[in-house]
């Protein structure tokens, strides 16, 4: 079978990392970051947290969305995280 046609394997909570990007004084990024760390705490998965106002390359992408989830480096969501969502796509 073509590599390109193989099906992704999956990946178990506690190898999954999410990054939560956002910036000091926002208050939808604190409220993200309550949601993001109860939800890994739950699941196992490894979390980080960037600001953009420390990375030009995050604010030219992300400055209009924040707070802005990635699950594994994609976009998961932005503005406001929903708690079941983020974990059933981290529990796949």
């Amino acid at each position: 079978m073509s590599p390109l046609l193989r099906r992704k394997e999956k990946k178990r909570p506690d190898e999954r990392t999410v990054t939560l990007i956002g910036k000091p004084g926002c208050h939808l990024c604190e409220d993200a970051r309550e949601v993001v760390g109860r939800v890994c705490a739950e699941t196992g998965a490894r979390w980080e947290e960037k600001d953009i106002s420390q990375d030009g390359e995050l604010y030219r992408r992300h400055w209009e969305q924040i707070p802005v989830v990635l699950i594994d480096g994609e976009q998961h969501t932005f503005w406001r995280v929903n708690a079941e969502r983020l974990r059933r796509a981290l529990e796949g």
